[in-house]
């Protein structure tokens, strides 16, 4: 099993040093992503359910640490989830049913590390 909080902290320490080269794209990146997820016509959980299945599609263990995450924190419960993960693997086929397992398995690994997966 993939430990997502090791993912999430390498993403952040690449993407911090990037960042150092890279200050104005890495900072424009950080405003679009808090523009993007603020609550709106959608909310921010909404938003990040919407996230985590495009990071399923798209295979990316980075982005599943990510919005696993951000999805917990933003309220989502283990049902909404895991409905979610059923349009992830109904738009990705196939693959999305490896990463949508995986993507779970983000999930509960945040949501025990913080006291209880919601449920």
């Amino acid at each position: 099993m993939k430990d997502y909080s090791a993912i999430a902290g390498e993403y952040h320490s690449g993407f911090g040093q990037l960042a150092k080269r890279i200050p104005g794209p890495a900072k424009a990146f950080g405003e679009l992503v808090g523009s993007a997820t603020q609550d709106g016509a959608l909310s921010k959980k909404t938003k990040e359910l919407i996230a985590f299945g495009i990071a399923i599609t798209v295979r990316c263990d980075g982005c599943i640490a990510a919005h696993a995450k951000a999805v917990l924190n933003a309220g989502a419960i283990r049902e909404e989830v895991a409905e979610m993960i059923g349009v992830a693997i109904l738009m990705g086929g196939g693959p999305s049913t490896v990463y949508g397992a995986e993507a779970m398995q983000a999930y509960d690994q945040f949501a025990s590390s913080e006291g209880g997966a919601a449920e």
